[in-house]
């Protein structure tokens, strides 16, 4: 992989984003990289020696992506350049960090092992979904984490019918429900009761937010599988489709939420010494030892 330009992306204008974002850029300029700053970064460095354009030309000019920030940052990055196949890696200033798995402290090391080519890379897959109303599509988003239908306003029911591939699965009265990637199993499906999907399977999970019948439990299903959510047309509170957390639109009694894989798989980048197994330990606090 040859890297020659370089985008950064920053959507906070906090002191520390400000702090790290001009120790990258520094040192990337002093080893002669071209940088690209996207235009939610102005103000954060000087706009004479670095170019700033809109997430879509950078996503064309730019060899690698680093985003800084925590996971919702890095989550409206990949959203905006999945279609790009350009590698993005995470600089974590959030408190969780499960997809930004690299500190300001430790950046300029492990980009100078990146960039020399010692690094691990993987593909993760997105959703694409529609919002289907009297057979129109109202709506489109993708989600590299889940897409939840739950009630918008007043904590009730939501009743709702689910189909996979075509073939009826069940009728569901719960809060609402989460269809999460792998890479979203650690996020609200996780606190839904759902179970960690590996990050490189190729499956999806179903899983009910306090589901009225107990027997309704979480369902992995192949992510191949084609996932249509109609919500049901007796009286009930107006529901809302979240993906990602940060869109949603509201969704009427008949209306069909359609979830299928992206063909576009997201490339991301780890430091050499990249551990899933690791992560998981220290942001669940696995293994820890009582005191």
């Amino acid at each position: 992989m040859t890297i020659k330009t370089i985008g950064i992306i920053a959507k906070d204008k906090g002191a520390a984003v400000k702090k790290t974002v001009v120790s990258l850029c520094d040192y990337l300029i002093e080893n002669t990289y071209q940088v690209i700053l996207d235009r939610s970064a102005t103000g954060l460095y000087d706009k004479s020696k670095v170019e700033f354009s809109d997430r879509e030309a950078l996503g064309e000019k730019c060899d690698l992506a680093i985003v800084v920030g925590g996971d919702g940052t890095f989550l409206s990055a990949v959203r905006s350049l999945s279609d790009f196949n350009i590698p993005i890696m995470g600089i974590n200033l959030g408190r969780l960090g499960f997809l930004v798995d690299i500190s300001p402290a430790d950046m300029l090391v492990h980009l100078e092992q990146i960039l020399a080519g010692n690094f691990v890379e993987e593909s993760r897959f997105l959703f694409q979904s529609q919002v289907i109303r009297d057979g129109h599509v109202i709506a489109e988003a993708e989600a590299l984490n889940d897409v939840v239908v739950h009630i918008r306003d007043v904590a009730r029911m939501i009743e709702f019918e689910i189909y996979i591939n075509g073939q009826f699965v069940n009728y569901q009265r719960a809060d609402g429900l989460v269809v999460s990637t792998p890479t979203g199993s650690t996020a609200y499906a996780l606190s839904s009761g759902g179970p960690l999907l590996h990050a490189n399977l190729d499956a999806m999970v179903l899983v009910p937010i306090c589901p009225h019948t107990l027997t309704n439990r979480p369902l992995v299903v192949n992510s191949d599988s084609n996932i249509e959510i109609v919500i049901g047309t007796g009286k009930q509170s107006t529901s809302q489709v979240t993906f990602d957390g940060q869109t949603a639109f509201d969704v009427k009694p008949g209306d069909k939420i359609s979830i299928q894989r992206k063909q576009n798989l997201v490339r991301l980048i780890h430091p050499g010494n990249y551990d899933y197994y690791e992560i998981l330990r220290e942001k669940l606090r696995w293994s820890e030892q009582p005191k």
